[in-house]
């Protein structure tokens, strides 16, 4: 391990279940890294040849079947915090990591098309882990050019729309925090004109919001923000959140902000 994840080696050693997790979504990277040099795009100009893009989709289906896995303690850059947690869900019972799957995937796709070699953090919804620590490493070692957190919220239920999470400088963060927060820009713009999701109205100041508890955003090193991408307790948002139509949209919205935060121009 590298001097600059010290953290890690410290804090963080994890069970055999871990390791086997943490390598799936390792080789699921390494086939997306490979998938930019694949015949079908040999010989084509696509906007985004050459670039790997991380994506995180936050928490996993099987999360709630092993909670003395998931509620150990891991350092988080700045302080102790769980391993990860359940997510949230729709008062309908649609959870929270089926839709931050189903959105990466679309997004995975949307991307490859565009020429982007993308790395994912876990290889399906219906498994534990891995721990925030270890997605963050994932990504980092990746050597991705920019990187999304997907979720959506819990918030109250009077609350509506989507915020995006940006870091605050810290010890290993700090080189991409502006960055970052460029790239919280873009994002914001493309997501409520592509996805039609409004700011939200509880989170953030005109939908962006600093967070410094966040161990995707305390370790980063590569331009990095967590989408909130609705409030999964106010209905209409769960109407929106729980709809293929609107996950598609979702997906075009992130994969159009990384063309845009990269320079690259998408029709």
């Amino acid at each position: 391990m590298s001097g600059g994840h010290a953290w890690l080696t410290r804090w963080v050693r994890p069970p055999v279940r871990l390791v086997a997790t943490a390598i799936a979504a390792a080789l699921l990277g390494a086939c997306a890294h490979h998938a930019g040099s694949s015949p079908a795009h040999a010989g084509t100009s696509l906007p985004l040849n050459g670039v790997v893009v991380g994506l995180d989709p936050g928490h996993n289906g099987r999360n709630w079947s092993d909670p003395s896995y998931i509620d150990r303690l891991v350092w988080n850059g700045r302080e102790k915090e769980a391993c990860d947690t359940t997510g949230t869900a729709t008062n309908g019972g649609y959870p929270e990591s089926q839709f931050n799957w189903d959105v990466a995937v679309d997004a995975r796709h949307i991307l490859e098309a565009l020429g982007a070699r993308v790395v994912l953090t876990r290889a399906s919804n219906d498994s534990v882990g891995p721990c925030i620590t270890t997605r963050a490493l994932l990504l980092d070692r990746a050597r991705v050019r920019v990187a999304v957190d997907i979720h959506a919220d819990g918030g109250p239920p009077t609350g509506r729309g989507f915020a995006i999470l940006v870091p605050v400088a810290d010890r290993w963060n700090h080189r991409v925090v502006v960055p970052s927060r460029r790239f919280a820009r873009d994002l914001r713009s493309t997501f409520r004109s592509v996805a039609g999701m409004p700011w939200s109205t509880y989170d953030g100041i005109d939908a962006i919001q600093p967070r410094d508890d966040l161990a995707g955003l305390n370790l980063t090193t590569v331009p990095k923000v967590l989408i909130e991408c609705g409030n999964m307790r106010n209905a209409t948002d769960a109407a929106m959140l729980a709809s293929p139509a609107f996950q598609r949209h979702a997906a075009r919205a992130i994969a159009l902000a990384v063309a845009a935060f990269l320079g690259r121009r998408v029709r």
